[in-house]
C-alpha cells in the first residue's frame, strides 16, 4: 500500500463568497449556514483519489480584495489553490482574477494547480447537491496537482464545469 501523499491546498477569494462553507462541507460533510468572518483556519482530511490516498491540509483563508497584499504564507509549501467567487457578485469575480495574477507573481511559475469555483450560496433549494460538488472541487484540485507532478494523464480540456 503506497504512503499517503501530503498536499496543502489554499482556499482563496473575496469576503463572503463561501470559502469556509465549501471547505467545511468537504471536511465535515455538512452545510454551515452562517458564522463569523474567517481569520484563517486549517483543516485536515484524508481522501482517496484513483487509488492513491492523500493527506490534505486545507487552509481556509480570510477574504481578500484587490488591494490585499498577497501573504507570502499563501505561496510557501502550497501545492494547489481553490479560488472561490460568488456568481451573484461581479466584484468577487474581478477580485479572483487579481488574486490569480498575484498568485502567479508570488509563486513565480506559469502553471500552478488551480481550480476556479463559482459559488452561489443563496440557492437554498439546491443544497442537496452541494456536498457532492464540494467533494468534486477538491478531487479536481488533487488531479491538477498530480498532473503538475507528472503523475496523472494529461487531459485535453483546460476547464471543467460542475
Amino acid at each position: 500500500m503506497p504512503q499517503p501523499k501530503y498536499r496543502k491546498i489554499a482556499v482563496l477569494g473575496y469576503r463572503s463568497v463561501g470559502k469556509s462553507s465549501l471547505t467545511i462541507q468537504f471536511v465535515e460533510g455538512q452545510f454551515v449556514d452562517s458564522y463569523d468572518p474567517t481569520i484563517e483556519n486549517t483543516f485536515n482530511k484524508m481522501v482517496s483519489v484513483n487509488g492513491q490516498d492523500f493527506n490534505l491540509q486545507l487552509v481556509d483563508t480570510a477574504g481578500q480584495d484587490e488591494y490585499s497584499i498577497f501573504p507570502q504564507s499563501h505561496s510557501m509549501d502550497i501545492h494547489g489553490y481553490v479560488l472561490v467567487y460568488s456568481v451573484t457578485s461581479m466584484k468577487s469575480f474581478e477580485v479572483v482574477q487579481v488574486l490569480h495574477d498575484k498568485l502567479l507573481d508570488m509563486v513565480g511559475k506559469i502553471q500552478v494547480p488551480t481550480v476556479l469555483v463559482g459559488n452561489k450560496k443563496d440557492l437554498h433549494m439546491e443544497r442537496t447537491f452541494i456536498l457532492q460538488t464540494a467533494v468534486e472541487v477538491f478531487k479536481r484540485i488533487i488531479l491538477e496537482m498530480e498532473k503538475v507532478d507528472g503523475n496523472a494523464p494529461s487531459e485535453e480540456k483546460k476547464c471543467a464545469v460542475m
